[in-house]
C-alpha cells in the first residue's frame, strides 16, 4: 500500500504528467524536453529523477545524448490499468491548451532532429529506409548559396545571428540589425567564435531601419515579420533598402491558432495568411511576387511559409543617384 500511495503521489504533479506524455510519443534528452515543455532544465532533471526512480522511465546512451523513455515494464503487471488510465486521460486532453502547445513544441524539436539528423543517431535513424549518410539541408543551402554572386544582403530581425553566419557565407556583406542590443552582443560573439568578419550589426526595429535606401540586394526577413508592430510597413522598410532589381525575401508562419506562442515567444501576430503577404509585398512596390509553403509536417500547427518580390528597375538617372547614396 506505501508503494502504491508513493506511486500516485509522484503522479499527482501536472509537470510530470506532461513529462510523461511526451515520453509516451518519443524517447528525448534534457535539453529536447526542457523546449517542448518550457520549464527549466534543473525542474526537468528533478522529475526525470525521480520518475526513473520510481521505475516509470528509464535512461539509455545513444551517440553521446543521454536519452529517457517510459520504462517497458511499465504497463505491466500492477501497473497496466494505471498506464491505461494516463493514456486515455492523455488522448482526452488534446485539446487542452498546455497539451497543444506542448505538442506543437514537440513537433518543432522533431523537425530540428530531422534537418540535423546526424547529430542525433539512434536506432530510430539506423533504418536503411531513413538512413542517408551525408544528407543534410544545412549543408544542401550551402552549396545552393555559393551558386549565388556576391551580393549584399540584410537580415532584418537578425536575433541571435545564425541566418546572418549563414548569409555571411556566401554575401560580400550582410547588413544585421535588430531591436535588442544584448542580442546583437551575442550574435557579435558568435561571429567571432566563427570568425565571421563581413558582417555589419545595427541597432534598429523593422519599422524604421538604419540602412539608407537601396543599400542592398536581398532583404531577408526570417520569421521576424509576427513579432513587428507594423508588418506591412516593416515590409515596405524592406522593399526601400532593397536596391532596383533586388528582392525581398519573407520567411514567416502560416495564419494559425496558438495563442500560447504570444506569452511564450513575444509573438504579436499568429501569422499570416498566403494573399495577406501576397497583398503586403505588391502594396510595397514588389513585383513577380510568390508565395509558397516552404515546410510542413502533418500534426504541426505550425507551417512556413515563403514570399519573395522583385524591386522594379529604375531609369538611368534615378540609378545613378542610387549609386551615389551607396557610396
Amino acid at each position: 500500500m506505501r508503494q502504491a500511495s508513493a506511486l500516485y503521489r509522484l503522479l499527482g504533479d501536472e509537470a510530470r504528467l506532461r513529462l510523461l506524455r511526451v515520453l509516451a510519443k518519443e524517447r528525448m534528452n534534457v535539453t529536447e524536453l526542457t523546449g517542448v515543455l518550457s520549464l527549466a532544465q534543473s525542474g526537468v532533471s528533478r522529475h526525470l529523477g525521480l520518475l526513473k526512480d520510481a521505475g516509470i522511465v528509464v535512461e539509455e546512451r545513444d551517440g553521446g545524448f543521454t536519452y529517457y523513455r517510459l520504462s517497458p515494464t511499465f504497463g505491466s503487471g500492477a501497473t497496466g490499468a494505471l498506464q491505461a488510465t494516463l493514456q486515455a486521460q492523455f488522448d482526452a486532453a488534446a485539446d487542452d491548451p498546455t497539451v497543444r502547445a506542448d505538442e506543437a513544441r514537440l513537433q518543432e524539436v522533431l523537425r530540428l532532429r530531422k534537418e540535423n539528423f546526424d547529430a542525433h543517431a539512434g536506432p530510430d535513424t539506423r533504418d536503411a529506409r531513413q538512413l542517408v549518410p551525408g544528407r543534410s539541408w544545412a549543408a544542401w543551402s550551402r552549396a545552393l548559396g555559393l551558386l549565388l554572386p556576391p551580393l549584399k544582403v540584410a537580415d532584418l530581425g537578425c536575433g541571435e545571428g545564425y541566418l546572418t553566419i549563414e548569409a555571411a557565407r556566401w554575401a560580400s556583406r550582410v547588413m544585421a540589425v535588430d531591436r535588442s542590443e544584448a542580442v546583437l552582443r551575442r550574435a557579435a560573439a558568435l561571429a567571432r567564435r566563427r570568425r565571421v568578419t563581413n558582417v555589419v550589426w545595427k541597432k534598429g526595429t523593422l519599422d524604421r531601419l538604419p540602412l539608407h535606401d537601396a543599400a542592398v540586394d536581398v532583404a531577408m526577413l526570417s520569421q521576424a515579420l509576427h513579432h513587428a508592430h507594423d508588418p506591412a510597413r516593416a515590409v515596405a522598410e524592406a522593399a526601400r533598402v532593397t536596391m532596383p532589381g533586388g528582392r525581398v525575401l519573407l520567411l514567416d508562419l502560416r495564419a494559425h491558432q496558438e495563442e500560447w506562442v504570444r506569452s511564450k515567444l513575444g509573438d504579436r501576430r499568429l501569422g499570416f495568411g498566403d494573399e495577406e503577404l501576397r497583398k503586403m509585398l505588391t502594396a510595397a512596390g514588389l513585383a513577380d511576387v510568390k508565395v509558397g509553403v516552404g515546410a510542413r509536417k502533418a500534426g504541426d500547427p505550425f507551417t512556413v511559409l515563403i514570399a519573395v518580390g522583385a524591386k522594379r528597375a529604375m531609369d538611368a538617372k534615378a540609378a545613378k543617384n542610387a549609386k551615389r547614396l551607396q557610396r
